[in-house]
Order: structure tokens, then sequence, then C-alpha cells
């Protein structure tokens, strides 16, 4: 493919014809993978939900005779479980996402992503920054994770891969792994920070509302192989707003907020956690680096409606699983759920 970042019209468009393009996969993890993304937007959902809905039956059958048979499933164990929840429901009871702001926050109840297990997100920091990269474990180096690439290639002078989010939940939303090769676990270096500041910046020029999101180890990295994820956001996060102290307004943000305009600097800060041995996450956009200190995952209880908070939250944006939850969340709520996620400053 030739380099997608052109504009964010051609950027679009590329990321939808590839959901279309990886249907023609017929395999149970790139059906998930398409059907989640095109729960995202209703044109797209309808552009695709007839083929959809097709693959669905194929695979419900092709799997019911299995079983019948007495026949083993040669699929991957969480696909099997999030497929065993669609027909649980129904394809036709499957839910669009769905957004609304709350105040200072947004809030998006995402149906599908509900069906996710819940993976590391549950596990505790054991005090440590970083452990190594595992073989073993799940990766992006695994052979399967070849068709949801999206695109691969230099990028300011380093190898990236670009991978559908399997269960997304923002515009264009991907997993963005540099120099996946070198089998780099989650644990952020100089050089990948300035490197990020670099590619923010050029990207912008393109494509307006870019940004990156990162989760330290201890804060809610589900995969140890280092990578960022990519999405687009024109009106920018909650965090990002005019009327908080750390962005010169008046407000004082529910955590605290290290806010850099100078990549030196911010670096310095991240040091100075990693010295701490202290979770954060951190969102990367065009002017603006946003690191969040806070407390570790498993440390604090998360509610029913969430699997844990991620830079995301931590940027003011609720990702929601129960409906009634998430017409019911007011302002107050949210910022005290953040509030206890964070540190002192």
């Amino acid at each position: 493919m030739t380099n997608p970042f052109i504009s964010l019209e051609y950027f679009t468009q590329q990321f939808n014809q590839g959901l279309h393009k990886l249907l023609d996969h017929e395999k149970l993890g790139t059906f998930i993978l398409v059907l989640a993304n095109a729960t995202q937007h209703k044109e797209l959902f309808s552009q695709l939900q007839a083929k959809l809905l097709t693959q669905f039956k194929t695979l419900k059958a092709n799997y019911k005779h299995a079983l019948l048979q007495g026949n083993q499933l040669n699929e991957v164990e969480e696909d099997l479980l999030v497929f065993l929840k669609i027909a649980a429901i129904g394809f036709e009871n499957i839910q669009l996402t769905q957004s609304r702001q709350v105040g200072n926050w947004q809030c998006q109840f995402n149906h599908l992503r509900s069906f996710r297990p819940r993976r590391l997100s549950s596990l505790h920091n054991q005090n440590e920054m970083c452990i190594p990269f595992d073989e073993n474990a799940f990766h992006f180096n695994k052979p399967f994770m070849a068709k949801e690439c999206f695109w691969q290639g230099e990028l300011n002078g380093k190898q990236v891969d670009l991978f559908y989010n399997k269960y997304p939940f923002a515009d264009c939303h991907g997993l963005f792994v540099p120099q996946r090769e070198s089998n780099q676990p989650q644990l952020l270096t100089e050089t990948m920070h300035q490197y990020m500041w670099q590619v923010t910046e050029q990207l912008s020029h393109t494509l307006p509302g870019v940004g990156f999101g990162y989760n330290s180890y201890g804060a809610y990295a589900s995969v140890n192989h280092l990578h960022f994820q990519m999405f687009i956001e024109p009106k920018g996060l909650p965090v990002s707003a005019s009327h908080w102290q750390h962005n010169g307004g008046t407000e004082n943000y529910p955590l605290t907020v290290i806010k850099k305009t100078n990549v030196n600097e911010a670096w310095q800060s991240i040091v100075e956690l990693h010295n701490l041995k202290q979770p954060y996450n951190v969102l990367y956009t065009a002017n603006e680096i946003y690191i969040m200190p806070r407390k570790a995952q498993g440390s604090v209880d998360v509610p029913e409606w969430s699997s844990g908070f991620t830079w995301y939250e931590l940027c003011g944006a609720m990702l929601m699983f129960n409906r009634d939850d998430y017409l019911g969340l007011r302002e107050g709520e949210i910022s005290g759920l953040l509030g206890d996620v964070g540190v002192v400053g």
C-alpha cells in the first residue's frame, strides 16, 4: 500500500477499504475485528452488514456441525468466547457504539467491546515498570497477526506496523508498533519518546486530530510488546480543554496532569516516574504531551461497567459496557472516579 497518511480523507478511505478486504479471509478472528470496527460507524456497518451476517451464519453452522460430531474447534479461545456471546444475543441485537457529552467528560457505550475477556487488566503491577518480552505470550509477531495489519513501511526512519485495533473505541483506532521485530517490551525509552513526538507532529499536518495513547506497565498495558494506540479526534479529548489549569485555565483536573510542550522536559518527567516505579499514561498530540501518573491497576476498584482505566479514561473519556450506566452516569461521578485513580503531584 502506498503512504496512507497523505490526507485524512485518504487515510479514512483506505482504513475502511481494508476492513472490506479483511472479510474476504472468512475467518473468525477477522470477522470479529471487522464487526467491532463496523459498529463504530452507522454508515460503515450498513455497508458491511449483509456480508457480516452471511459470515456469522456460516461460522455458526460450521461450529454447530463440528460440535455435534464431537470435533475440536481450531480457533483462538478468546475469539470463540466472543462469538458465543454474539450468538447468545443474536447478530440482529448487536448495538452500534453510542457517545454523549456529560459536562466536561465524554461517555461511550461500546457493546461489542464488552464481550472481550479482560486479559491482563486484572493483574497487579508487582511494583515493576517493566518485565522482559515473552516469546510465548501474545505479541505482534504472531503469524496470525499479519492479516490484521493495516499498513507497514518506513516512517521517519523506523519500520512501523500499524494494526487494526480488534476492539476499537476511537476513530481510525490502530495499534502503532515501531520496530516490531526488535521485541521491545512495553517500556518507553528516550529514543521512542522522541520518535513518537516527531511522528505525531509530522502526521498532524495531513491528519488533523491525530494522537497516540500510551499505557505503561501497571497502567493497563495488556500487551507487553512496545506499542502505541493511534486515533483521530479533531475536537481533542477532554484533557486538552482550555479551561483546565494545566492548559492555562482556572479549573482543577481531577488528577495530576503533567503537560509539556518540550519533548526533552517531558522525558525528564517520565524518567522521574520510572525511578519511582510509578505507573503512568501518556497522550501525544501535535503540540503537547500529557503525562498522567496514576495508581497501579488492581490497587483501585473500577466500576462494573469498565474493564479498567487506561490512557483514554484518564484523558476524560469513559468507555462503558452497560447501557443503563451509560445513560445514568453523572459528571460528578466521573470526576470522583478519576480522582480515585490519580496520584498527588
